[in-house]
């Protein structure tokens, strides 16, 4: 890693290991937050997963929070935390499913994957990007689906559809600041269709040709805005999205602008205070808030970090 890499890497993963009991919802410190547990715990087991990989960049600077998963992970009473979020209860448990530790207790994990309803393993009346969530989390569940393989919905995913859409912008005018190819909602959507399809990394997207080099461009465009207005939750994604395309991007303008971008934001206790800077948390916050603030985009820098030094599966090199 680059030394801008390595000070977001230690940065970052040393502020969530200082800041586990903010993650668990039976502290007293987390009473004292009002983010929503279930999402925040899912998105550390998600980091945990990607650095517990084979042949990835495993940290020792995660096992205090892969032991505060293994705890979580077998606690009955946990996974009833879904049921506060009804909207995305299904999604969560299914995702509790897949990211489960490895070696642990699974008594609590098939009672809580016995809870989907069937029908919510089926691509009936649901739009592309959540069809590809519910395979992605199904699959490393090892749970039977019917949802369609990636390469039949990568026509329909925002990576080729919202290439075409943005295809009249104008190159190099976001900049300047002026209006972003994307719309916030579009942007998550980009770089989430990339997950699911590329697995952070490890599996092929199936884009090729000019359909790649038009997704690459836009997500240039993106990142090239959201850096101009220091977006850095959206611009961390759109990094990794850019490693997923098959680029370097400590290599490219755009990607090297955002990781110097985060070095920028970055606390002395390694945080990221915000989702941008016109949300930032106050250095002045109360423990509570200031966590509610600033974890996600700090979990997702230390994910952006790990992704970017981990080594390129075969069919990546060359």
């Amino acid at each position: 890693m680059t030394s801008s890499l390595d000070q977001l890497s230690a940065g970052t993963l040393d502020w969530l290991g200082a800041n586990l009991d903010h993650f668990d919802p039976y502290t007293a410190d987390a009473g004292t937050a009002t983010h929503r547990h279930a999402k925040a715990v899912l998105e550390l087991a998600l980091l945990c997963h990607c650095s517990n990989r084979p042949g990835g960049p495993r940290d020792e600077r995660l096992d205090g929070a892969t032991a505060l998963l293994r705890k979580l992970w077998q606690r009955p009473e946990f996974p009833r935390t879904f049921d506060t979020h009804p909207p995305s209860a299904s999604t969560y448990r299914l995702a509790y499913a897949a990211l489960a530790p490895d070696g642990i207790d699974d008594t609590v994990r098939r009672a809580t994957l016995a809870r989907l309803a069937p029908d919510f393993l089926s691509p009936a009346g649901r739009p592309p990007l959540k069809r590809m969530e519910i395979r992605f989390y199904a699959d490393k569940a090892g749970v039977d689906h019917t949802v369609e393989p990636y390469a039949e919905l990568l026509g329909q995913s925002p990576l080729v559809t919202l290439t075409g859409a943005a295809e009249d912008g104008v190159p190099g005018a976001v900049a300047t600041g002026d209006a972003p190819p994307l719309t916030d909602s579009e942007g998550y959507s980009l770089t989430h269709a990339a997950f699911f399809l590329g697995d952070y990394g490890r599996t092929p997207t199936g884009l090729y040709g000019e359909a790649l080099a038009d997704a690459r461009e836009l997500v240039r465009r993106m990142l090239d805005h959201c850096v101009g207005q220091d977006r850095w939750d959206l611009a961390a994604e759109l990094v990794i999205t850019q490693f997923i395309l098959g680029l370097e991007p400590l290599r490219t303008p755009s990607g090297a602008a955002a990781v110097e971008c985060l070095v920028r934001a970055q606390r002395y206790d390694g945080a990221i205070p915000g989702r941008s800077a016109a949300l930032m948390a106050s250095s002045s916050a109360p423990a509570g808030e200031f966590f509610r603030k600033a974890y996600h985009t700090t979990l997702v820098t230390a994910l952006m970090a790990l992704v970017l030094s981990s080594g390129r599966p075969s069919w990546h090199r060359g």
